[in-house]
């Protein structure tokens, strides 16, 4: 099963109703065949304009994210139970892409710069780019003269 990524905006409520609405998200998901990786608040943020649902005007929202696995098949369904939720404002499903492992170059990093092979790709550009310039220079003597010559 893939990993996705759920933005949920939720208005504005005390946090007995936040809880219920969080909930009815989780057990959507999980009555679906899929489960949750992680549930993040990102807290009560103003929104960058305002929002029109369902016949009121939202200018804050609390944001959260869900991290959840489930079949591809399931998706839709989600998004159709979520736009059908009163109280979740925007949602979003996004499939989260594979975790690249990343190598460990804190060795290379503890070294002088001089001696880092990004620096010494970097330096060596800058002599091609050097070489190209000289080149590219003009000599500033004129050998003749545009204007005519007044006698």
């Amino acid at each position: 099963m893939p990993t996705y990524e759920m933005p949920l905006l939720l208005r504005v409520m005390d946090k007995a109703e936040t809880f219920n609405v969080l909930k009815r998200a989780a057990t959507t998901i999980l009555d679906n065949g899929g489960f949750i990786r992680k549930i993040e608040n990102l807290g009560i943020k103003q929104l960058p304009c305002k929002l029109s649902f369902r016949g009121k005007t939202y200018w804050q929202a609390n944001h959260f994210l869900y991290r959840f696995d489930v079949p591809p098949s399931i998706v839709i369904n989600l998004m159709d139970e979520y736009n059908r939720d009163v109280d979740i404002l925007r949602n979003r499903i996004y499939k989260k892409e594979k975790i690249q492992p990343i190598e460990c170059t804190l060795h290379e990093e503890l070294l002088p710069p001089i001696y880092r092979k990004d620096v010494m790709k970097l330096m060596q550009i800058a002599e091609i780019q050097k070489k190209k310039h000289q080149k590219l220079q003009f000599s500033r003597e004129m050998t003749y003269y545009p204007s005519p010559k007044s006698d």
